[in-house]
Protein backbone atom coordinates (compact mmCIF):
# COMPACT_ATOMS: atom_id res chain seq x y z
CA UNK A 1 0.00 0.00 0.00
CA UNK A 2 1.01 3.43 -0.51
CA UNK A 3 2.25 5.48 2.08
CA UNK A 4 0.03 8.32 3.40
CA UNK A 5 1.29 11.93 3.31
CA UNK A 6 0.78 13.74 6.83
CA UNK A 7 0.34 16.98 6.19
CA UNK A 8 -0.39 20.13 8.62
CA UNK A 9 -0.18 18.45 12.00
CA UNK A 10 2.22 19.42 14.73
CA UNK A 11 2.66 17.06 17.74
CA UNK A 12 1.01 13.72 18.37
CA UNK A 13 -2.46 12.51 16.92
CA UNK A 14 -5.28 14.00 18.91
CA UNK A 15 -6.26 11.46 21.95
CA UNK A 16 -8.88 8.85 20.72
CA UNK A 17 -12.46 8.85 22.05
CA UNK A 18 -15.19 6.60 21.24
CA UNK A 19 -19.24 7.51 20.48
CA UNK A 20 -22.01 6.44 19.09
CA UNK A 21 -23.12 7.84 15.54
CA UNK A 22 -24.53 7.54 12.79
CA UNK A 23 -22.85 7.31 9.92
CA UNK A 24 -23.83 11.36 8.34
CA UNK A 25 -22.65 11.86 11.82
CA UNK A 26 -19.34 10.23 11.81
CA UNK A 27 -18.87 12.05 8.28
CA UNK A 28 -19.70 15.42 10.17
CA UNK A 29 -17.10 14.39 12.95
CA UNK A 30 -14.27 13.79 10.35
CA UNK A 31 -14.58 16.91 8.45
CA UNK A 32 -14.97 18.51 12.06
CA UNK A 33 -11.60 17.06 12.74
CA UNK A 34 -9.75 18.04 9.68
CA UNK A 35 -11.06 21.52 9.29
CA UNK A 36 -10.24 21.94 13.01
CA UNK A 37 -6.68 20.48 12.35
CA UNK A 38 -5.53 21.94 9.17
CA UNK A 39 -5.89 25.32 8.19
CA UNK A 40 -5.35 24.86 4.53
CA UNK A 41 -8.98 23.02 4.55
CA UNK A 42 -11.82 24.34 2.64
CA UNK A 43 -15.28 22.32 2.84
CA UNK A 44 -17.96 23.66 0.13
CA UNK A 45 -20.83 22.53 -2.73
CA UNK A 46 -24.06 23.20 -3.48
CA UNK A 47 -26.01 23.83 0.10
CA UNK A 48 -22.73 22.27 2.14
CA UNK A 49 -22.93 25.72 4.14
CA UNK A 50 -25.84 27.67 5.49
CA UNK A 51 -28.70 24.25 5.24
CA UNK A 52 -26.01 22.11 6.06
CA UNK A 53 -26.43 19.84 3.46
CA UNK A 54 -29.13 18.42 1.54
CA UNK A 55 -28.43 15.33 3.90
CA UNK A 56 -27.60 17.23 6.45
CA UNK A 57 -24.31 15.66 7.06
CA UNK A 58 -22.59 19.11 7.25
CA UNK A 59 -24.78 20.74 9.15
CA UNK A 60 -23.14 22.78 12.05
CA UNK A 61 -19.79 23.32 10.74
CA UNK A 62 -20.31 26.45 8.62
CA UNK A 63 -21.13 28.08 11.96
CA UNK A 64 -18.54 26.42 13.77
CA UNK A 65 -15.92 27.27 10.72
CA UNK A 66 -17.14 30.25 9.29
CA UNK A 67 -16.06 31.11 5.62
CA UNK A 68 -14.22 28.38 5.35
CA UNK A 69 -17.19 26.40 4.39
CA UNK A 70 -19.22 27.91 2.21
CA UNK A 71 -22.16 27.03 -0.51
CA UNK A 72 -21.71 27.43 -4.42
CA UNK A 73 -24.05 28.00 -7.42
CA UNK A 74 -25.34 25.16 -9.15
CA UNK A 75 -21.84 24.27 -11.30
CA UNK A 76 -19.92 21.22 -11.18
CA UNK A 77 -17.47 22.08 -13.16
CA UNK A 78 -17.09 25.48 -11.35
CA UNK A 79 -16.88 23.08 -8.05
CA UNK A 80 -14.03 20.89 -9.30
CA UNK A 81 -12.18 23.61 -11.40
CA UNK A 82 -11.92 25.97 -8.59
CA UNK A 83 -10.93 23.02 -6.10
CA UNK A 84 -8.28 22.19 -8.23
CA UNK A 85 -6.89 25.80 -8.46
CA UNK A 86 -7.20 25.50 -4.94
CA UNK A 87 -5.31 22.92 -4.26
CA UNK A 88 -2.05 23.71 -6.72
CA UNK A 89 -2.19 26.72 -4.30
CA UNK A 90 -1.47 25.00 -1.60
CA UNK A 91 -5.08 24.00 -0.32
CA UNK A 92 -6.58 20.90 0.85
CA UNK A 93 -10.36 21.65 -0.72
CA UNK A 94 -13.12 19.18 0.36
CA UNK A 95 -15.94 19.17 -1.97
CA UNK A 96 -19.18 17.92 -2.09
CA UNK A 97 -21.13 16.63 -5.47
CA UNK A 98 -24.62 15.87 -4.81
CA UNK A 99 -24.84 12.85 -6.75
CA UNK A 100 -22.10 11.01 -8.34
CA UNK A 101 -23.88 11.19 -11.29
CA UNK A 102 -24.14 14.91 -11.58
CA UNK A 103 -20.21 14.68 -11.46
CA UNK A 104 -20.09 13.87 -15.74
CA UNK A 105 -20.39 17.51 -16.23
CA UNK A 106 -17.35 17.81 -14.32
CA UNK A 107 -15.59 15.29 -15.74
CA UNK A 108 -12.41 17.21 -17.26
CA UNK A 109 -11.56 18.84 -14.12
CA UNK A 110 -11.57 15.77 -12.22
CA UNK A 111 -9.67 13.33 -15.06
CA UNK A 112 -7.72 15.78 -17.00
CA UNK A 113 -6.66 17.55 -14.53
CA UNK A 114 -6.62 16.84 -11.14
CA UNK A 115 -5.80 13.38 -11.83
CA UNK A 116 -3.30 14.20 -14.14
CA UNK A 117 -1.26 17.21 -11.84
CA UNK A 118 1.20 15.08 -9.84
CA UNK A 119 2.36 13.47 -12.71
CA UNK A 120 2.63 16.24 -15.18
CA UNK A 121 4.48 18.06 -12.23
CA UNK A 122 7.17 15.26 -11.56
CA UNK A 123 5.41 15.79 -8.54
CA UNK A 124 6.39 19.32 -7.56
CA UNK A 125 2.28 20.26 -7.50
CA UNK A 126 -0.26 17.70 -6.88
CA UNK A 127 -3.80 18.39 -6.33
CA UNK A 128 -4.57 16.93 -3.00
CA UNK A 129 -8.44 17.72 -3.38
CA UNK A 130 -11.33 15.17 -2.01
CA UNK A 131 -14.64 15.01 -3.93
CA UNK A 132 -17.19 13.49 -1.38
CA UNK A 133 -20.23 12.35 -3.56
CA UNK A 134 -23.15 9.46 -2.75
CA UNK A 135 -24.38 7.20 -5.25
CA UNK A 136 -26.80 4.16 -5.47
CA UNK A 137 -29.94 3.89 -5.60
CA UNK A 138 -32.79 5.00 -3.06
CA UNK A 139 -36.49 5.04 -3.17
CA UNK A 140 -37.78 6.94 -5.76
CA UNK A 141 -34.70 8.21 -6.95
CA UNK A 142 -34.76 7.64 -10.46
CA UNK A 143 -32.71 7.09 -13.58
CA UNK A 144 -30.51 10.38 -12.85
CA UNK A 145 -30.25 10.31 -9.34
CA UNK A 146 -29.33 6.17 -9.19
CA UNK A 147 -26.11 5.46 -10.97
CA UNK A 148 -23.36 3.68 -9.79
CA UNK A 149 -19.99 5.22 -11.50
CA UNK A 150 -17.45 3.67 -8.94
CA UNK A 151 -15.52 1.60 -12.63
CA UNK A 152 -15.59 4.80 -14.07
CA UNK A 153 -13.63 6.72 -11.45
CA UNK A 154 -11.24 3.37 -11.23
CA UNK A 155 -10.18 3.69 -14.88
CA UNK A 156 -8.01 6.78 -14.38
CA UNK A 157 -4.53 6.87 -13.33
CA UNK A 158 -4.22 9.04 -10.50
CA UNK A 159 -7.55 9.06 -8.77
CA UNK A 160 -8.00 7.14 -5.53
CA UNK A 161 -11.22 6.17 -4.69
CA UNK A 162 -12.65 4.88 -1.26
CA UNK A 163 -16.41 3.52 -0.54
CA UNK A 164 -16.84 3.07 2.61
CA UNK A 165 -20.06 0.88 4.19
CA UNK A 166 -19.65 1.71 8.49
CA UNK A 167 -20.22 4.71 10.40
CA UNK A 168 -16.16 4.16 11.35
CA UNK A 169 -14.96 3.02 7.96
CA UNK A 170 -16.70 6.79 6.67
CA UNK A 171 -15.14 8.77 9.39
CA UNK A 172 -11.62 7.26 8.53
CA UNK A 173 -12.33 7.50 4.99
CA UNK A 174 -12.52 11.03 4.99
CA UNK A 175 -9.16 11.81 7.24
CA UNK A 176 -7.36 9.35 4.93
CA UNK A 177 -8.23 11.12 2.01
CA UNK A 178 -7.83 14.56 3.19
CA UNK A 179 -4.11 13.89 4.52
CA UNK A 180 -3.73 12.10 1.36
CA UNK A 181 -1.85 13.69 -2.16
CA UNK A 182 -3.75 12.40 -4.48
CA UNK A 183 -7.26 13.58 -5.60
CA UNK A 184 -9.46 11.42 -3.66
CA UNK A 185 -12.97 10.44 -4.92
CA UNK A 186 -15.46 9.41 -1.27
CA UNK A 187 -18.11 7.58 -2.83
CA UNK A 188 -20.74 7.73 0.26
CA UNK A 189 -24.47 6.17 -0.14
CA UNK A 190 -27.57 7.94 1.36
CA UNK A 191 -29.22 4.79 2.23
CA UNK A 192 -26.85 4.17 4.91
CA UNK A 193 -27.08 7.99 6.30
CA UNK A 194 -29.44 7.82 8.95
CA UNK A 195 -29.18 4.14 10.03
CA UNK A 196 -28.47 3.16 13.10
CA UNK A 197 -25.56 4.38 15.79
CA UNK A 198 -22.66 2.78 16.21
CA UNK A 199 -19.46 3.14 18.35
CA UNK A 200 -16.76 5.12 16.34
CA UNK A 201 -13.61 5.86 17.29
CA UNK A 202 -12.83 9.29 16.58
CA UNK A 203 -9.22 11.01 17.12
CA UNK A 204 -5.80 8.88 16.71
CA UNK A 205 -3.64 8.96 13.91
CA UNK A 206 -4.78 9.04 10.69
CA UNK A 207 -4.79 5.44 8.79
CA UNK A 208 -3.10 4.55 5.45
CA UNK A 209 -5.50 4.37 2.53
CA UNK A 210 -5.96 0.46 0.81
CA UNK A 211 -7.94 -1.51 3.88
CA UNK A 212 -10.61 -4.04 3.77
CA UNK A 213 -12.16 -6.30 6.27
CA UNK A 214 -13.07 -9.81 6.41
CA UNK A 215 -16.23 -9.63 7.78
CA UNK A 216 -17.37 -13.40 7.72
CA UNK A 217 -14.80 -16.44 7.71
CA UNK A 218 -15.89 -19.36 5.49
CA UNK A 219 -14.78 -22.42 3.34
CA UNK A 220 -16.72 -22.83 0.75
CA UNK A 221 -17.31 -19.69 -1.77
CA UNK A 222 -15.77 -16.00 -1.07
CA UNK A 223 -17.88 -13.53 -1.48
CA UNK A 224 -15.70 -9.89 -2.86
CA UNK A 225 -17.99 -6.79 -2.04
CA UNK A 226 -17.84 -2.91 -1.37
CA UNK A 227 -20.68 -0.51 -0.88
CA UNK A 228 -24.12 -0.74 0.83
CA UNK A 229 -25.06 -3.81 -1.21
CA UNK A 230 -22.59 -5.96 1.33
CA UNK A 231 -25.22 -5.79 4.04
CA UNK A 232 -26.44 -8.12 1.10
CA UNK A 233 -23.88 -9.98 0.63
CA UNK A 234 -23.81 -11.00 4.37
CA UNK A 235 -27.45 -11.44 4.85
CA UNK A 236 -27.32 -13.96 2.20
CA UNK A 237 -24.13 -15.58 3.81
CA UNK A 238 -25.87 -16.19 7.13
CA UNK A 239 -28.82 -18.00 5.27
CA UNK A 240 -26.55 -20.18 3.19
CA UNK A 241 -25.12 -21.12 6.86
CA UNK A 242 -28.24 -22.83 8.15
CA UNK A 243 -28.02 -25.21 4.97
CA UNK A 244 -24.01 -26.05 5.39
CA UNK A 245 -22.78 -23.76 2.88
CA UNK A 246 -20.10 -21.16 4.64
CA UNK A 247 -19.48 -18.27 2.27
CA UNK A 248 -16.49 -15.42 3.76
CA UNK A 249 -17.49 -12.53 2.58
CA UNK A 250 -14.90 -10.08 2.34
CA UNK A 251 -15.73 -6.33 1.93
CA UNK A 252 -13.07 -4.02 -0.46
CA UNK A 253 -13.47 -0.46 1.74
CA UNK A 254 -10.77 1.12 -0.36
CA UNK A 255 -11.01 0.23 -4.45
CA UNK A 256 -7.79 2.57 -5.32
CA UNK A 257 -5.74 1.54 -3.28
CA UNK A 258 -6.56 -2.08 -3.81
CA UNK A 259 -6.27 -4.83 -1.01
CA UNK A 260 -6.10 -7.42 -3.87
CA UNK A 261 -3.50 -9.77 -1.32
CA UNK A 262 -6.57 -10.42 0.97
CA UNK A 263 -8.93 -11.02 -2.15
CA UNK A 264 -6.31 -13.58 -3.70
CA UNK A 265 -5.57 -14.75 0.02
CA UNK A 266 -9.28 -15.60 0.57
CA UNK A 267 -9.81 -17.11 -2.74
CA UNK A 268 -6.94 -19.44 -2.38
CA UNK A 269 -8.83 -21.07 0.58
CA UNK A 270 -12.68 -21.52 -0.96
CA UNK A 271 -10.97 -21.89 -4.60
CA UNK A 272 -14.60 -20.12 -5.44
CA UNK A 273 -15.24 -16.81 -6.50
CA UNK A 274 -18.32 -14.43 -6.59
CA UNK A 275 -18.46 -10.54 -7.08
CA UNK A 276 -21.58 -8.38 -5.94
CA UNK A 277 -22.28 -4.91 -6.72
CA UNK A 278 -24.70 -2.59 -7.46
CA UNK A 279 -23.49 -1.70 -10.26
CA UNK A 280 -24.33 -2.55 -13.52
CA UNK A 281 -22.92 -5.81 -14.64
CA UNK A 282 -21.11 -4.78 -18.05
CA UNK A 283 -18.04 -2.90 -17.74
CA UNK A 284 -18.43 -3.33 -13.65
CA UNK A 285 -15.51 -2.98 -11.33
CA UNK A 286 -16.71 -6.68 -10.83
CA UNK A 287 -14.84 -8.11 -14.08
CA UNK A 288 -11.39 -6.52 -12.66
CA UNK A 289 -11.62 -8.39 -9.84
CA UNK A 290 -12.61 -11.79 -11.64
CA UNK A 291 -9.85 -11.06 -14.13
CA UNK A 292 -6.68 -10.34 -11.84
CA UNK A 293 -7.99 -14.08 -10.09
CA UNK A 294 -7.65 -15.72 -13.01
CA UNK A 295 -4.15 -13.35 -13.91
CA UNK A 296 -2.99 -15.02 -10.47
CA UNK A 297 -3.41 -18.46 -11.56
CA UNK A 298 -5.59 -19.81 -8.86
CA UNK A 299 -7.32 -23.08 -9.49
CA UNK A 300 -10.84 -22.67 -9.01
CA UNK A 301 -13.38 -25.59 -8.27
CA UNK A 302 -15.89 -23.46 -10.64
CA UNK A 303 -16.84 -20.48 -12.59
CA UNK A 304 -16.38 -16.83 -11.28
CA UNK A 305 -19.74 -15.35 -11.12
CA UNK A 306 -20.80 -11.35 -10.95
CA UNK A 307 -23.76 -10.28 -9.31
CA UNK A 308 -24.70 -6.65 -9.69
CA UNK A 309 -27.69 -4.87 -11.17
CA UNK A 310 -28.88 -5.96 -14.96
CA UNK A 311 -27.78 -3.20 -17.96
CA UNK A 312 -30.79 -1.67 -17.67
CA UNK A 313 -31.85 2.01 -16.12
CA UNK A 314 -33.00 2.15 -12.72
CA UNK A 315 -37.01 3.10 -12.93
CA UNK A 316 -38.28 5.83 -9.96
CA UNK A 317 -40.82 2.86 -9.13
CA UNK A 318 -39.43 1.66 -5.64
CA UNK A 319 -40.79 -1.54 -6.01
CA UNK A 320 -39.56 -1.93 -9.78
CA UNK A 321 -35.62 -0.70 -8.72
CA UNK A 322 -35.83 -3.39 -5.92
CA UNK A 323 -36.96 -5.89 -8.40
CA UNK A 324 -33.23 -5.07 -10.29
CA UNK A 325 -31.03 -4.76 -7.15
CA UNK A 326 -29.17 -7.34 -5.77
CA UNK A 327 -30.65 -8.89 -2.91
CA UNK A 328 -30.02 -11.54 -0.20
CA UNK A 329 -32.09 -14.17 -1.74
CA UNK A 330 -30.63 -13.97 -5.18
CA UNK A 331 -27.37 -13.67 -3.95
CA UNK A 332 -28.38 -16.89 -1.59
CA UNK A 333 -29.15 -18.83 -4.56
CA UNK A 334 -26.22 -17.83 -6.88
CA UNK A 335 -23.66 -18.90 -4.27
CA UNK A 336 -25.66 -22.77 -3.93
CA UNK A 337 -25.51 -22.91 -7.32
CA UNK A 338 -21.62 -22.52 -7.17
CA UNK A 339 -21.27 -25.46 -4.62
CA UNK A 340 -23.41 -27.97 -5.76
Amino acid sequence: MPELTTIGQAGEAPVAETRRLKYGEAVNAALARVLAELPQTLLYGEDVGKPGGVFGVTRGLRRKFGDRVFDTPISEAAILGSAVGAALMGARPIVEIMWADFSLVALDQLVNQAANARYVSRGAAPAPIVVRTQQGNAPGACAQHSQSLEALFLHVPGLRLVMPRTAQDAHDAVVSAVHADDPVVIVENRTLYFGDKTEVELGGAARPMGWSHLRRPGRDVTVVSWGAVTGQALAAAESLAAGGIEAEVLELTWLNPLDMDAVLASVARTRRLAVVHEANVTGGFGGEIVARVAEAGIGLDAAPVRIGTPDVRIPAAPVLARSLLPEAGGIAARLSEMVR
